[in-house]
C-alpha cells in the first residue's frame, strides 16, 4: 500500500472513533437526563402521598399499596351544538334500547328444559282472579 493510502485510512478511522465517541457521550449525557427524571418524579410522587397521608390522620401504616381509581381525570367536555348534543342523546337511547331487547330476548338453556312450567303473571291469570 502506499503511504497516501494508508494516511487516508488512518484519518478515516480516527474519524469514525471521534465520531463515535462523541455519540457515546450523547448517549450516556440522554440517560443520565433520563435517570435524574425518574428520581425526580418518584421523588415528587413520594412527597405528594407523604403529604396526603399526613393530612388523613389515618391509624393504619402506609404500605405503598394504593387504592385502584385513585386520582382520575377529569373528563374533557366536548364542545358540541344543542342539537348535535340531541342527536348523540337520541343515538345513545336506541342503542341501549336495542341492548336491553336483545338481553329481554335471550334466553338460557335451563330455562328452555326446566321441568316446570312458566308461570303466568296475576293479570294474565285463566280465572280472572
Amino acid at each position: 500500500m502506499k503511504l497516501k493510502k494508508l494516511k487516508k485510512k488512518i484519518q478515516q478511522l480516527e474519524k469514525r472513533v471521534r465520531e463515535g465517541s462523541e455519540k457515546l457521550a450523547t448517549l450516556r449525557r440522554k440517560l443520565q437526563q433520563a435517570e435524574t427524571t425518574k428520581a425526580l418524579k418518584a421523588a415528587r410522587k413520594s412527597a405528594a402521598s407523604a403529604t396526603a397521608s399526613a393530612g388523613k390522620n389515618s391509624p393504619e401504616p402506609t404500605t405503598g399499596a394504593k387504592k385502584p381509581g385513585g386520582a382520575k381525570k377529569a373528563k374533557k367536555r366536548l364542545n358540541l351544538s344543542p342539537e348535535r348534543r340531541a342527536q348523540l342523546a337520541a343515538a345513545m337511547k336506541a342503542r341501549w334500547a336495542a341492548k336491553r331487547a336483545a338481553e329481554g330476548n335471550r334466553t338460557t338453556p335451563s330455562d328452555q328444559n326446566s321441568p316446570t312450567p312458566p308461570t303466568q303473571s296475576p293479570d294474565n291469570r285463566a280465572d280472572g282472579v
